[in-house]
């Protein structure tokens, strides 16, 4: 396989940050020599994930075995999972906002059509189902576990307790029209193609807020592996909570 050199768009802040969580890892379990150091290591991870390369490319561009990549991505990312603010420490952080931004997202996967569970009917394609909170600038504050994407929007955010969770601590939400009926704390548009005066408004005025919590979905998807997801289905929730620990530490 032939190689060249390329880029990745993330800062050198980042890099540090990846390689002394790995050199700290490395520290207490004592591990000893390898092919490559915590820099390089960091650099093969932040490349899988932001500009979602294969494992056989990686391993052609660092000149190591396909195995050694598969084993470094999944200690890094694993690594970085553990870093992910749960729901009760996000709630924590978005007390001091003014309100919170709710939407989800259907991440694509190599589904065949016998996967039903995970073909989403409003996408029209298999992916897994994840829920995020943004803040009013439309930053990323937390991602949920990822459910099969046959899942709903409200159905997910009642299984993972975001509706319960913001209406104990009196915490404003706004949220599209998938979300009607999740609780006094998560408010949506009116239903409706004609609305007049002041509902349509409103429905005006909540799109204005909400739209900014796209902005979220897009920090999420400029990390390229999330734009097709290859790996296995109970993988996918530490690669979108490592992401996020990866966009908070940025």
């Amino acid at each position: 396989m032939l190689v060249y050199p390329s880029g990745i768009d993330l800062s050198s802040r980042t890099l540090q940050h990846l390689s002394g969580l790995l050199a700290g890892h490395r520290r207490r379990i004592g591990s000893r020599w390898r092919r490559l150091t915590c820099g390089w290591q960091a650099v093969l991870v932040l490349a899988h994930l932001r500009c979602g390369d294969t494992y056989a490319r990686l391993a052609a561009g660092f000149r190591v075995g396909i195995a050694t990549v598969h084993r470094y991505i999944r200690e890094a990312v694993d690594l970085l999972a553990a870093l992910a603010p749960t729901l009760e420490q996000a709630i924590t952080t978005v007390r001091k906002k003014a309100y919170v931004i709710l939407d989800g997202t259907v991440l694509p996967i190599d589904r065949i059509a016998a996967d039903r569970p995970y073909y989403s009917g409003k996408k029209k394609h298999h992916g897994m189902s994840v829920q995020v909170l943004a803040d009013p600038a439309g930053r990323l504050i937390w991602a949920s576990d990822a459910l099969p994407g046959a899942v709903h929007d409200l159905t997910a955010a009642r299984t993972h307790g975001i509706p319960a969770a913001l209406a104990t601590d009196d915490v404003k939400c706004w949220a599209d029209r998938a979300y009607q009926g999740a609780g006094p704390a998560v408010r949506v548009p009116f239903r409706g193609k004609n609305l007049r005066g002041w509902r349509r408004l409103h429905n005006r005025d909540h799109a204005k807020i909400r739209s900014l919590g796209e902005r979220a979905m897009a920090t999420l998807k400029c990390w390229r592996l999330l734009r097709k997801l290859r790996c296995s289905t109970t993988r996918i929730t530490a690669v979108v909570r490592a992401v996020l620990a990866l966009e908070l530490a940025a």
